[in-house]
């Protein structure tokens, strides 16, 4: 019998019972799965990082922690975690991800604000240039980012993914380190942003970001709002340089009402919405790293902690 701690908020277990349930029989996996055990007789935590359990000290024989979330920034600081993490590599989440960048993606390329919402009565003709006349930056191009890059090379969008380390993605011009993501930003008519959460990435998107991309480009993050200096954007966004932001994320969730990207007519707010975690393709992730932890198999999207993600 291998014990299986849920340790997540109540609305989760119940989102989630069912679904993880069927991934254990699917795999079979002989599963006790409890929102509560004597911390001695766990084997793994499937875990999200607001939870109550935030010393795992005393889960001696705990195996692994495998985290319900894509996100690992609330978790990888705790030192009291010495047991493997593993971070969410969600298929269904990439989905939902691929498809609410490509729709934000040809919605500023296509200029389709002026349409829905800029309805005056004049007949006004403006054509779109081709979306292989528009550049496209995505900076993070781990799992999310290539899945997007993919999705927009094929409807005919030039890409370019900036990571901190070195990547080689088919069909995508990939640059890595300072230098590069220089040159990423120049070349960003659209900018996407899809890095985690780590002291090397906030902020990247800084006033002297913002100066080196053209004139007029769009900034779309579902990554984490920690990613931009929100008063340099503002700026940005009242000069000119920027021509519109629609973010997903922020550095205070929900979004305070008196925040000023709410009022901003450059702004577009989503409530975290970009991607979220599939509770029955999540499960089925869960279950195949249980059994390759119990078959003696190295576990798959470990967490490296050094770097954070």
């Amino acid at each position: 019998m291998i014990n299986v701690l849920f340790a997540a908020r109540s609305e989760r277990w119940d989102t989630y019972e069912a679904p993880l349930r069927a991934a254990f029989a699917k795999a079979g996996l002989d599963v006790d799965l409890r929102t509560e055990f004597a911390p001695e007789e766990v084997d793994y935590i499937v875990y999200a990082p607001n939870s109550e359990v935030q010393d795992f000290t005393p889960y001696t024989r705990c195996k692994a922690v495998l985290n319900l979330w894509a996100g690992v920034e609330a978790i990888t600081g705790n030192k009291t975690l010495t047991q493997p993490l593993a971070r969410m590599v969600d298929p269904g989440l990439t989905n939902g991800m691929v498809e609410w960048v490509t729709g934000h993606t040809l919605r500023h390329h296509l200029g389709m604000d002026r349409h829905i919402t800029g309805q005056t009565g004049e007949w006004v003709v403006t054509t779109p240039p081709l979306a292989r006349e528009r550049r496209v930056t995505i900076l993070g191009i781990g799992a999310l980012g290539a899945s997007c890059a993919h999705a927009l090379t094929g409807l005919g969008f030039p890409v370019t993914g900036w990571s901190r380390s070195p990547k080689d993605v088919d069909g995508i011009t990939c640059l890595h380190g300072d230098d590069g993501l220089k040159q990423a930003l120049e070349t960003a008519d659209i900018l996407i942003l899809l890095l985690p959460d780590t002291p090397a990435t906030q902020n990247v998107i800084n006033a002297e970001a913002l100066s080196r991309m053209p004139k007029g480009a769009f900034i779309i993050n579902p990554g984490r709002g920690p990613l931009i200096d929100d008063e340099a954007l503002i700026a940005a966004l009242d000069s000119g340089q920027i021509a519109h932001a629609t973010l997903d994320v922020f550095r205070v969730e929900p979004l305070p009402a008196d925040h000023p990207f709410w009022a901003h007519p450059k702004v577009t707010v989503t409530p975290h919405i970009a991607a979220e975690t599939r509770p029955e393709t999540a499960s089925e992730v869960i279950a195949e790293n249980i059994q390759r932890g119990e078959a003696g198999q190295p576990f798959l999207n470990l967490v490296d902690r050094a770097r954070g993600y």
